[in-house]
């Protein structure tokens, strides 16, 4: 059994692994886990430390809310003490400000990566990088105070931490619109309704239920996995007979490993 000793433990993530199944954990409730450029690049570092046993990544936040969002003292002209505030990359060129947004979303690109499935655990606030760090997983299992919310455009900003693209892909273009135009909440029911979530359980279930959910997962052969996972995130951008092509060289793939033909 792998040791549960923390992997990485800074910037208010942690990340701990157990054989096939990795836990980062957002370890800020004080603060309802606000988020911020360290924690980011922390993120970043949690995707490229895992090791290569790992299957399912489980991601939860400590306390009563898993994000609540942007810590705001970056709003303000003094910002977080060691990072540049939000004023002063605007004063910077384009160049250096788009480098800048870069680096923040590597904290969240990793999350579907092919060889793995990654499950949020969500309660209470999730909040706009909060959302978007949701977002960024493959699964989302919320409890039932869960309170999703898209507020970067009332702040006169635009989510910009790669939350768009699965937002659209789960809800479609006019209610990701209205939910992000609006700022309201999204609450439990809705969240499954629309496909945000893929269940709702009470708060004090959300944790086995997400186990159950990651063990139901290590059931499927690996590599089976990771094919249907390959085909099912490109079938979008494919036609229909693109995507029969897709599955026809997908399965070749798969029973000439299961007859021992494979490369």
């Amino acid at each position: 059994m792998a040791s549960l000793d923390p992997v990485l433990d800074k910037d208010g993530v942690r990340l701990t692994v157990d054989d096939a199944i990795a836990t980062v954990t957002l370890t800020n409730p004080a603060k309802r886990n606000a988020q911020s450029p360290a924690m980011w690049r922390t993120l970043a570092e949690a995707g490229r430390s895992l090791p290569g046993s790992v299957r399912v990544v489980v991601l939860r936040g400590e306390g009563k809310s898993f994000s609540a969002g942007l810590d705001r003292q970056m709003f303000t002209p003094e910002g977080i003490e060691g990072e540049k505030s939000f004023v002063d990359l605007a004063r910077g060129g384009d160049a250096e400000l788009d480098a800048a947004i870069a680096e923040f979303q590597e904290g969240f690109t990793w999350w579907r990566q092919s060889d793995i499935v990654s499950i949020a655990a969500v309660q209470g606030h999730a909040i706009g990088a909060g959302f978007q760090l949701a977002l960024a997983c493959d699964l989302r299992v919320v409890a039932d105070d869960v309170q999703f919310a898209m507020r970067e455009t009332s702040l006169g900003l635009v989510p910009d931490l790669t939350g768009t693209h699965p937002l659209v892909s789960l809800v479609g273009y006019a209610r990701a619109l209205e939910i992000c135009a609006t700022g309201r909440f999204v609450l439990a029911e809705e969240a499954v309704d629309t496909g945000l979530a893929n269940l709702a359980v009470p708060v004090s279930e959300l944790d086995s239920t997400v186990q159950d959910l990651a063990a139901a997962l290590l059931a499927a052969p690996r590599d089976a996995l990771i094919e249907t996972k390959a085909l099912l995130r490109g079938a979008a951008d494919r036609t229909y007979e693109d995507q029969r092509a897709a599955e026809r060289q997908s399965q070749a793939r798969r029973l000439r490993d299961l007859a021992g033909l494979g490369e």
